[in-house]
């Protein structure tokens, strides 16, 4: 029988053959992929957790959600397979004028591995690209990003031009380094995530409020 504790083992390590072996192990011994998935979202919220408490650092989160990409990336055919679906859709991306990625990418991986649909749309992205997107994908959350100061201005009008699009129950998620509560506030986004590993949480009840 499969060993998911070494599959949540193998991905808080960052292990990546371990984690494809085990994840293939678990696949090919008929389990549940919602119980595989479990497992894998269990793993990233440790490593959120621990990153959290300082005993983790950036570099370590990536290598643990690479692991976790390429054991999901076995893991989607059978949850497809099964009609296991993402709880919704997000559309990220830094913003127009940025060219930062790093804490974008692993939002979209805590969000990856949390079940949900992420469409990334990548850096220097202009708010019609955030529109389109999130209109052709049917996402209930656009998550903006900035590490330059100077870019933030771009946020507060990409928010605009997105309300100003209308899309139905579109929830708006900012957050880097430069940005706080209080500025998010300001330019009227819905949530402010401080960092990856909270993101998701972040995201999930902002989403869940309506």
């Amino acid at each position: 029988m499969a060993d998911l504790g070494a599959l949540k083992t193998a991905i808080e390590a960052g292990d990546r053959s371990g984690s494809i072996r085990n994840a293939g192990e678990a696949i090919a011994d008929g389990t549940d992929p919602r119980t595989i998935m479990d497992t894998m979202t269990a793993a990233m919220a440790e490593v959120g957790r621990r990153f959290q408490m300082n005993e983790l650092f950036v570099p370590e989160m990536l290598i643990s959600a690479r692991a976790m990409k390429e054991a999901m990336a076995l893991l989607e055919p059978v949850l497809v397979k099964a009609d296991v679906r993402p709880e919704w859709t997000a559309v990220v991306g830094t913003i127009q004028g940025d060219l930062h990625d790093i804490g974008k990418n692993l939002v979209a991986m805590m969000l990856r591995g949390a079940n949900i649909k992420v469409i990334d749309v990548g850096t220097n992205v202009p708010a019609e690209r955030f529109i389109e997107a999130a209109r052709e994908n049917g996402a209930s959350l656009i998550g903006i990003s900035a590490l330059l100061t100077t870019t933030m201005t771009g946020m507060k009008d990409a928010v605009a031009a997105i309300r100003a699009a209308g899309l139905p129950g579109i929830k708006i998620m900012v957050g880097g380094a430069p940005v706080t509560p209080e500025f998010a506030n300001q330019i009227g986004a819905d949530a402010y995530a401080p960092d990856a590993a909270s993101a998701v949480d972040v995201a999930k009840q902002t989403v869940a409020g309506g």
